[in-house]
């Protein structure tokens, strides 16, 4: 078996957008015409340069190759230009492909990449979702206490048993920073009104996209610890994990962290540093499915969980969902909402989603088939990145 062909769509995300404002998406056929798909997430180039990327990493180290070589094609695309580094462009462009290889080696072998991965642990998989605005919301739920206390309970009807939400203000290129006293009590007050919403019946998650210091979240945390969250996410920024350890040594919150960083060597330096409780890796920018399992078995070993990220497309959600089913340490899923609106427009068929929980598919590969015709009516046409944080410091 030879991979022969790529095909790649940048897909425009309609309003409300969540999950960002285009998905990339890959396809690659072998020369017995079996097909796999997958998604790189949120490469800092515009979507068409990505696209680009992706065909030409794919005629250098893949064309040609059989795709069951994952290790033999991820060692060269890794070592690329003479890099040997986790660049998070080049390993957006390799989860992508990787992930398309490992829907061919399932739809062959007529099993679940979980199946080819240790088989399945878990036979339904709890789900979380952000608290997300609605058309016609007064006020701004993500600033809001009172509309996000009342929407919290809107989510716990459907199902759900997790809520994450993000009050801590806006982050920039210039953070960490300390948050002011309003902001610390705007989010304290945030974690009061929503815990007294759902009660136990609900874990919540406190979001951060590393605003602050050390010092900073840790003072932060004092005022979040008598409300027993989940987790405490990415705190500090990602770039240096023994500062991270000093929040997660400071504070009995679990602390979150994963969802900027990429392959093995990045979330090794969070395991020894003992920077997180639950690692977040995103499968569209970790280096790929191989890849997130190996972490997962070093987080194994830490008795440390995980928690696959999702701000992107469905690709990428169908890859959390086989990685979480054969993951033994596996905690919670992200997904956006229901995984419903276009997020399963997208698809031919949608990912099953019941009362909280992801059910695992049982096809073969990723479990899904995008609707190319979908795709092909949804260009994206805008010339802004996935995701942004704000370019100048705040004062």
């Amino acid at each position: 078996m030879k991979l022969t062909d790529i095909k790649t769509f940048v897909v425009g995300n309609p309003p409300p957008g969540y999950g960002g404002r285009y998905f990339v998406f890959v396809k690659l056929t072998t020369d017995g015409n079996v097909s796999g798909v997958g998604e790189a997430y949120c490469a800092p180039f515009h979507p068409e340069l990505v696209a680009r990327m992706l065909v030409d990493v794919f005629g250098r180290y893949l064309a040609g190759e059989d795709p069951h070589h994952i290790e033999r094609i991820w060692r060269r695309v890794y070592s690329a230009g003479y890099t040997q580094h986790a660049d998070v462009t080049l390993m957006a462009v390799l989860s992508a492909l990787e992930m398309a290889c490992w829907d061919i080696i399932g739809k062959e072998a007529g099993q679940p990449v979980y199946n080819l991965l240790g088989g399945r642990v878990h036979e339904r998989l709890r789900t979380y979702t952000y608290i997300y605005a609605r058309p016609g919301d007064p006020t701004d739920v993500y600033q809001d206490p009172v509309l996000a206390a009342e929407r919290a309970a809107e989510y716990l009807a459907q199902g759900f048993t997790a809520l994450k939400f993000d009050p801590a203000g806006p982050y920039t290129a210039f953070d960490g920073r300390q948050l002011s006293l309003p902001q610390l009590e705007l989010c304290e007050r945030f974690m009061q009104l929503l815990r007294e919403a759902v009660g136990n019946r609900a874990d919540l998650l406190f979001g951060t996209h590393g605003q602050m210091t050390a010092a900073g979240a840790i003072r932060l945390a004092r005022r979040l610890e008598p409300y027993e969250p989940l987790w405490f996410e990415e705190p500090v920024p990602p770039d240096a994990p023994e500062e991270m350890a000093l929040v997660a040594r400071a504070t009995r919150i679990p602390i979150a962290t994963g969802e900027r960083l990429s392959t093995k060597y990045d979330f090794g330096r969070v395991l020894r540093a003992q920077a997180a409780a639950i690692l977040q890796m995103n499968l569209g920018r970790v280096g790929g499915i191989l890849e997130a399992k190996k972490i997962a078995a070093l987080a194994e070993v830490q008795h440390v969980q995980l928690a696959p990220h999702l701000y992107c497309g469905p690709v990428v959600g169908a890859a959390n969902i086989q990685l979480a089913t054969c993951s033994a340490n596996f905690l919670i899923l992200e997904g956006i909402e229901r995984w419903q609106g276009f997020h399963a427009e997208v698809l031919v068929k949608p990912i099953r989603w019941e009362g909280g929980y992801v059910i695992p598919p049982t096809e073969p590969g990723l479990g899904i088939e995008l609707d190319e015709a979908v795709c092909a009516a949804h260009p994206y046409r805008g010339d802004a990145l996935h995701l942004d944080m704000s370019g100048q410091p705040l004062v």
